[in-house]
């Protein structure tokens, strides 16, 4: 049987049962247990399935979320998750690192946490600088425009000025995450800003709680594989992801 022809009948069965193990695979396809291990591999890195312990699994249907919450209604949901992520965002900064923050609750928790006084700060958020400042760190803002719901600044402006930057280090909100459609949120003007910063970092972390797992908002600022995600928890099919860490 050839190689996409095999791939095909994987992924159907795989949706058919909802799970399959490779000993199952290996005698419905008359074949050996190294080429379905080596299918289901390339299957779960093209985000057709979810590679697990013996086997695999089907992935759970995204869900379309685009009502934006104010900054004041997000601050009261999973706020112990969010503390968890914010800790260990924040235990990752080390001396001289040149620091994007984006705006969001998840990221202002981190504020509480940091320690390191030798590290520089960029973010769009004006609360955000505004609690650096105050406490003693070295913060820039970005210019631009104001999104009063969020408290974020975005636009044109904002781009040019992010350009300039070279970040050592990233930490982002996000509004929803999948392995398909990426990494979401329901505005194009802070996607662009968030776009355009994770492209000057060295490295990107991503900061989302479990609710955030198989939500799809209206626009993608950057794949699933494109940063670290740090996170309380998620679903069985992305435990298994290189680049999610679960934080205690």
């Amino acid at each position: 049987m050839l190689t996409e022809r095999r791939q095909e009948e994987i992924v159907r069965l795989v949706y058919e049962r909802e799970s399959i193990t490779v000993a199952e695979l290996k005698e419905i396809l008359n074949t050996s247990e190294s080429t379905i291990r080596r299918d289901i591999i390339t299957l779960d890195k093209e985000g057709r399935l979810t590679k697990v312990f013996g086997g695999a699994i089907a992935l759970h249907p995204a869900q379309i979320v685009n009502k934006e919450l104010s900054m004041v209604q997000k601050q009261e949901l999973q706020t112990t998750e969010k503390q968890a992520i914010a800790r260990y965002a924040a235990s990752l900064i080390e001396p001289d690192d040149c620091v994007y923050l984006d705006a969001g609750t998840t990221t202002a928790c981190m504020l509480t946490y940091l320690t390191e006084k030798s590290a520089t700060f960029v973010t769009n958020a004006v609360a955000h600088a505004k609690a650096l400042a105050a406490a003693g760190f070295r913060v820039y803002l970005v210019g631009g425009e104001l999104k009063g719901s969020t408290e974020a600044v975005v636009g044109n402006q904002a781009l040019v000025n992010l350009q300039s930057y070279h970040f050592t280090k990233g930490f982002f909100g996000t509004n929803g995450i999948s392995r398909q459609n990426g990494l979401t949120t329901p505005d194009m003007n802070e996607a662009m800003v968030k776009k355009t910063a994770m492209g000057q970092c060295r490295e990107c972390f991503i900061l989302a709680d479990h609710s955030k797992f198989g939500n799809v908002s209206s626009v993608t600022f950057g794949s699933f594989q494109g940063g670290t995600i740090l996170t309380d928890s998620c679903p069985q099919e992305y435990k298994n992801s290189s680049n999610v860490i679960i934080c205690g």
